[in-house]
């Protein structure tokens, strides 16, 4: 079995006007991957690790320079690396595909890694009962949307809107104590592989894998399948890492 592993990393929130101190987590996150690049096999990267991100036709955020010329070193060092976006960094299109390397995807992502199977996804959707977030997940989709937001808003207003919006978000999260583990019953990721454990239950994934709720969790369904939630890189600074056999949760010190 190769001694190569697959590492997992979400909610970043690079560029945040929230008081995250970004500068230092981007170059935390960059001693990170300067130190698994020796084992690392693939690199997955489940959504929001940039609080806000549109990508216009002919120019790109400003920031993150440490953060996408690693990625383009990994890619360039023969290294996979998959970014699958979340509701913060839904608006990726090509720059990161043609510039860095970086495969961009859309979840869910169902794949077979090292002879186990896995279901991966940012997880602001599933299992979410709430219409307003679905109804945001539609308007970010649509592609009229897109257009009027690109075409209507000065590039300026278009991106200052965006941080704000994540700013109120941060927060709200906060306040409504959203950060916190809301048990078994309560948290919809579960809620969501347990629905689809009893659908499924010829095709169960090995490992849900799941961003988004800036919790570390690996909770244990009845069945053989885990739950893993993979914390943040903002106050947790954890990851992911199979090695082929098992599935831990770590953090960089």
């Amino acid at each position: 079995m190769s001694d190569k592993k697959i590492y997992f990393v979400s909610d970043a929130h690079f560029g945040s006007i929230a008081g995250v101190p970004s500068r230092e987590n981007e170059r935390r996150l960059v001693r990170w991957l300067d130190q698994i690049r020796s084992d690392c096999e693939a690199l997955y990267l489940l959504g929001d690790m940039i609080d806000f991100w549109y990508e216009y036709k002919y120019l790109v955020p400003k920031g993150y320079a440490r953060f996408f010329g690693k990625l383009a070193e990994l890619t360039d060092a023969g290294i996979p690396v998959c970014w699958l976006t979340g509701n913060h960094d839904v608006w990726l299109y090509s720059y990161v595909q043609e510039e860095l390397g970086v495969q961009v995807l859309d979840g869910p992502l169902q794949i077979s890694l090292k002879g186990k199977s896995f279901f991966l996804d940012h997880g602001d959707v599933l299992g979410d009962p709430s219409r307003g977030t679905h109804f945001l997940d539609w308007m970010f989709h649509n592609r009229t949307t897109q257009w009027l937001f690109s075409h209507v808003l000065p590039s300026t207003w278009g991106i200052w809107l965006g941080l704000r919006w994540s700013r109120h978000s941060y927060f709200k999260r906060k306040k409504d104590g959203c950060q916190q583990y809301l048990g078994e019953d309560k948290e919809y990721l579960i809620r969501f592989a347990k629905d689809y454990a009893a659908a499924h239950p010829d095709s169960l994934p090995d490992f849900f894998v799941f961003g988004h709720r800036h919790i570390m969790l690996d909770f244990q369904l009845v069945c053989r399948s885990r739950v893993i939630i993979l914390g943040d890189w903002i106050e947790q600074f954890s990851y992911g890492v199979f090695d082929g056999s098992d599935f831990s949760l770590e953090t960089f010190e």
